[in-house]
């Protein structure tokens, strides 16, 4: 195997592809609205302000903690909504 810095060795579109589980789990979760994953995070930050205003404060940071995973898998969404899981080539 070839570790030198010499050349392009990125991959290129269409030459690797996403395992069956991979497949089989972006089919169902596509179908899953965008808006989904920012009520969520919206819905998390409420509940943590919640719990702080309580003095529950273990259960204010762990909720508050959900935020930025549901953002990340909303824009995860969105990509494979947009992108498709397997990019392919373009000429």
């Amino acid at each position: 195997m070839d570790f030198s810095l010499e050349g392009d060795k990125r991959v290129q579109a269409g030459e690797a592809q996403e395992g069956k589980i991979t497949s089989y789990i972006e089919s169902y979760t596509s179908k899953i609205p965008s808006g989904f994953f920012l009520a969520a995070a919206g819905a998390s930050i409420l509940a943590s302000v919640s719990f702080k205003i309580a003095k529950k404060d273990v259960a204010a940071l762990f909720v508050g903690q959900w935020v930025a995973p549901f953002l990340i898998l909303g824009i995860y969404n969105k990509q494979v909504k947009l992108h498709g899981s397997d990019a392919t080539k373009h000429n």
